[in-house]
């Protein structure tokens, strides 16, 4: 039996990992579950002695088949709860991660199957994430943010790299969303902000803002 806290390792191996293509240090997954490197370390022999991982001294580590598997299928639970508690319970997507933090961690198969089913089979989450098929296949989307944008180009938002809760009621505070179609009017040489239209909107928006907001090009 996988416990919650060693599935939370396995997908953050993972999550790393696929940023960076390489084996994973024991720092970085210190930093992104904030706690510190020796407690990495007790849980990556546990891991080890399960199979899940394999680690080489002084080159990280990385997932086993079978970790890999686990982490996918976490993954997939917690991004089909995402979408069911959106679309289904009216949650705004700046409350859904905690909730479904705690859901990723139902074990039943047959309940993730029939979620899957009753959303219709979604692609993304409401953040704009893949959202992994039962056989653990993401459906990637080529997108850019709006700091990559020219000049009077116009995309689709299709999700957000910065999962924060600020970051998110600020985008609901300006009534942008996932599916909102953006034009760049221009990008101020001061401080790199942006001016943009949506919807029949006029705003500026932050340099970290634009960074954060990922658009498809059409």
């Amino acid at each position: 039996m996988i416990t919650r806290s060693e599935e939370n390792y396995l997908k953050a191996i993972f999550s790393v990992h696929m940023q960076t293509k390489k084996n994973v240090s024991t720092n970085d997954i210190a930093n992104l579950l904030d706690t510190s490197p020796a407690s990495v370390t007790e849980m990556i022999k546990k891991l080890q002695e399960k199979k899940l991982v394999i680690y080489e001294k002084y080159n990280g580590v990385r997932l086993s088949s079978k970790g890999e598997d686990n982490a996918i299928k976490t993954i997939r639970k917690h991004r089909l709860w995402e979408t069911f508690l959106v679309n289904k319970l009216d949650f705004s997507w700046s409350e859904v991660h905690d909730v479904a933090e705690q859901l990723e961690h139902i074990k039943s198969n047959k309940l993730t199957d029939k979620l899957d089913h009753f959303l219709n089979y979604p692609k993304f989450d409401p953040h704009g994430d893949p959202i992994p098929t039962k056989n653990g296949v993401f459906n990637f989307q080529e997108r850019i943010s709006i700091f990559e944008m020219d000049i009077n180009e116009e995309g689709i938002i299709m999700g957000v790299s910065l999962d924060n809760k600020d970051f998110l009621d600020h985008l609901t505070k300006l009534k942008i969303s996932i599916g909102t179609r953006v034009r760049v009017l221009e990008q101020i040489k001061f401080d790199q902000s942006m001016k943009i239209t949506y919807d029949s909107r006029t705003e500026h928006i932050s340099k970290e803002i634009a960074e954060n907001i990922l658009i498809k090009i059409n």
